[in-house]
């Protein structure tokens, strides 16, 4: 039981990617918070977990929504060991001239500024405790761009970044900072996503298939736990054969 006595923030966790990770970590113990805006969902992900899990309306973009979301938790479990930043919407596949200003911003606000706020929101108590693991969920499209989503390539590359810059800052303080750069994965996003870019995408991936949300997770798990021991600032991909670098 590698989470025992360990407890997450999720979000994104009433379906897909983080859905799985939750029940992933929930499985081996841990205590997890199914945060998302979507209350009504996450409130049945985490009575189908059991006493293992609460559910939480979050709003990633709010400074305020956040540190409820830490003092509910600190609240129920004394502490916050893990989070795994993961809510986020694919937006408008469009070239990049004729995307509007307001989606760019909608886009990397959930997608980029929302993670910040998280990592900033949940640092303070981790560093406290001497112990965190923080799984950022970035994307390919951040480390080589997929032509049509420019919001979202932006905002991703801004999470390989800011993984990067972070993890060098609490490197000496029992918090390690990492993100994963999945390919295209069988997930609820995918309804955003037009036929032909989800056709593009497919096309990249040597394994000629989708990820599954269940195959993240294993992943999610092992960088959320103390397994990890001496990767951080780094980036791990789950691309079915894409990545290159």
């Amino acid at each position: 039981m590698r989470f025992q006595g360990r407890t997450a923030i999720i979000t994104g966790a009433a379906r897909g990617i983080g859905e799985a990770s939750a029940r992933r970590i929930a499985s081996e113990g841990g205590k997890v918070m199914i945060a998302d805006v979507d209350i009504a969902e996450a409130t049945k992900v985490a009575t189908s977990i059991g006493s293992n899990a609460i559910a939480f309306g979050l709003n990633v973009t709010s400074e305020e929504s956040w540190a409820e979301a830490v003092r509910t938790a600190i609240a129920a479990w004394g502490k916050v060991d893990i989070l795994v930043n993961n809510a986020g919407v694919a937006g408008d596949n469009m070239p990049a001239w004729e995307m509007p200003v307001a989606e760019w911003k909608r886009v990397v606000d959930i997608d980029l500024t929302g993670v910040f706020i998280g990592c900033k929101a949940v640092v303070p108590s981790m560093i406290e405790h001497g112990y965190g693991r923080i799984v950022n969920i970035a994307s390919i499209a951040g480390k080589e761009g997929n032509p049509n989503a420019v919001a979202y390539s932006a905002a991703k590359a801004g999470v390989i970044g800011l993984t990067k810059s972070l993890g060098k800052e609490l490197a000496q303080k029992g918090v390690l900072v990492n993100a994963i750069t999945p390919a295209v994965i069988e997930t609820p996003i995918l309804a955003q996503v037009s036929d032909q870019h989800k056709a593009y995408m497919l096309s990249k991936i040597p394994m000629n298939r989708m990820g599954q949300p269940e195959e993240v997770a294993a992943l999610v798990a092992f960088l959320s736990s103390e397994d990890l021991s001496f990767s951080t600032a780094a980036t791990f991909d789950i691309s079915g054969g894409r990545a290159t670098y």
